[in-house]
């Protein structure tokens, strides 16, 4: 029987006691056991189960007072890899654990930012006090965690509360703690987009160096996000810090869907006949040696089994920030975009670190955060004077459609989504006076002077046009720079079901000294 898919349920425990589907990746728990590293930061990007997977480590190591309560913990790994092995036997519910995500941390202000952070670690604090088997006594320690559970105290008590916390939890239980912190950069990105970043890179430092440097009470700790925020900016205090990207072959296997996974789960759902479709538009990602699929992609495909494949991934987020750096990087940037969209590579120098600062000054530091948050995959990699360079490209259909609908909206934003439209209907419908007309008002409002006479004036106008095209996507079958007879074309929109329909064919050309004669043609 085909177990439910539990779209959205990234808590361990109810994904388990709701026997809803679980791709079994307990040996990462093995992994983290065995590495010689005290603390982990392990960055993958969106929606690829680093929450999942944090919540199942949660469940394993913590431990309980009452022995009902070990014995459902015990049965949520039934079934699973990591029961057989002797980590489970030596290290299963046996240690002080604090859990904290930091996922909904997205406020507008820094005021606002620390409220939430003071509501979060006072309901970790109050749920081990609750717990304690002995009555908190009135030492130091107990009087700084009782101010943070009682939400009482200055951003210094906050700061302090997860090192005296481990503490007290070490003292209590002679076994030091193992300390998991969830999409710890959520908080970072906010601040940056709102601007009150350097408040909160001072206020994350304190917090993650004062329980995370040199701690004796900790076993391990644990912190996933997206993006490595650059070592000298929150890190630097941390020389016990082990990290392991996309780049790494540890954990690798671990997050998203392996290629053996994934037949093993069509097969299953009796979906083999649709393959082909969820590797054309999922798949793509590499993680260290192995090829990886996009779970949350994979399994909304599934459980929907929709007629045509849907860019799910795409609309768990607003892309904002992607959309911003496309948009304002400049034309180096959207000459690259286009090439990407179009099927070819880049190359860049990748920066393991990400300085947000920065990121409007080195275009480097662009692909790097397109790459690590998954939107740019590594077709190969080479070192240059000990930079890393990888030649990058688009992962999938999924993520071409993202780009492609950066571009979309940005031209509905400049140039009106009705007259765009109108635009669009004319070329369909063969009024090309009309299209042409429109589409020299589109150039002169839209794209400066400068994009179209750069280094690739072709390249920039076959990217907007493409993401104008976008909008007939239901219509009309989209591609671009494929070979066709004895050349290759640049834009062809084919009809998808009414054949009746033109399809259409678009060659870009570039002539000289034209602008010196006319901008405005």
């Amino acid at each position: 029987m085909k177990k439910r898919i539990g779209i959205g349920i990234s808590d361990f425990r109810k994904l388990r006691q709701s026997d809803c589907l679980f791709i079994d990746k307990s040996l990462f728990i093995k992994e983290i056991v065995d590495t010689g590293a005290e603390i982990l930061l392990i960055p993958r990007p969106r929606r690829f189960g680093k929450t999942l997977n944090l919540s199942m480590l949660r469940y394993f190591f913590e431990r309980h007072e009452a022995e009902q309560e070990k014995e459902e913990a015990d049965a949520l790994f039934n079934g699973l890899q990591i029961k057989k092995t002797d980590a489970f036997k030596e290290h299963f519910a046996k240690y002080p654990t604090i859990f904290l995500t930091f996922k909904d941390i997205k406020e507008g202000t820094f005021e606002d930012a620390i409220q939430e952070f003071k509501l979060t670690i006072s309901s970790e604090v109050k749920r081990h006090l609750a717990t304690a088997p002995e009555p908190v006594t009135s030492d130091h320690s107990s009087w700084i965690l009782k101010k943070v559970a009682d939400f009482d105290g200055d951003i210094s008590f906050y700061k302090k509360s997860l090192k005296v916390l481990s503490e007290f939890l070490h003292n209590l239980y002679t076994t030091p703690a193992v300390i998991l912190i969830d999409e710890y950069d959520t908080p970072i990105h906010a601040a940056w987009q709102y601007g009150y970043y350097d408040e909160m890179i001072s206020f994350m430092r304190g917090l993650l160096s004062g329980v995370l440097k040199d701690n004796p009470h900790i076993y391990k700790g644990v912190i996933t996000g997206i993006l490595r925020v650059a070592k000298e900016s929150i890190f630097s205090d941390l020389n016990n810090l082990k990290v392991s990207t996309i780049l790494e072959e540890e954990f690798a296997d671990k997050f998203g869907i392996t290629e053996d996974e994934l037949k093993a789960l069509f097969k299953e759902y009796e979906m083999e006949e649709r393959l082909s479709e969820a590797n054309a538009w999922y798949n793509g990602y590499k993680f260290g040696s192995y090829t990886i699929f996009n779970p949350w992609s994979v399994l909304n495909f599934i459980d929907s089994n929709p007629q045509h494949p849907e860019p799910y991934w795409a609309n768990t987020s607003s892309n904002a920030l992607v959309k911003e750096l496309v948009i304002d990087g400049g034309l180096d940037v959207r000459e690259n975009i286009e090439r990407l969209i179009a099927g070819k590579t880049i190359d860049s120098v990748i920066d393991k670190n990400i300085v947000f600062p920065e990121l409007r000054k080195k275009e480097r530091y662009i692909y790097s955060l397109f790459f690590f948050c998954g939107y740019l995959k590594c077709v190969k990699s080479w070192y240059e004077d000990e930079n890393l360079v990888c030649s990058l490209a688009v992962p999938n259909r999924e993520v071409r459609y993202i780009f492609r609908n950066i571009i979309s909206s940005w031209l509905e934003e400049s140039f009106g989504n009705r007259k765009l439209t109108t635009m669009l209907r004319a070329l369909v419908n063969g009024n090309l006076d009309q299209f042409q007309r429109l589409l020299n008002e589109f150039v002169i409002t839209t794209l400066s002077f400068f994009d179209a006479k750069g280094k690739n004036p072709e390249a920039v106008y076959q990217a907007f046009v493409l993401g104008m095209l976008l909008q007939l996507g239901n219509e009309y079958e989209i591609s671009s720079n494929r070979e066709l007879g004895y050349g290759r074309y640049d834009i062809l929109a084919v009809p998808k079901k009414d054949k009746s329909k033109p399809a259409i064919l678009m060659e870009m050309k570039s002539i000289t000294g034209f602008y010196k004669e006319d901008p405005e043609k």
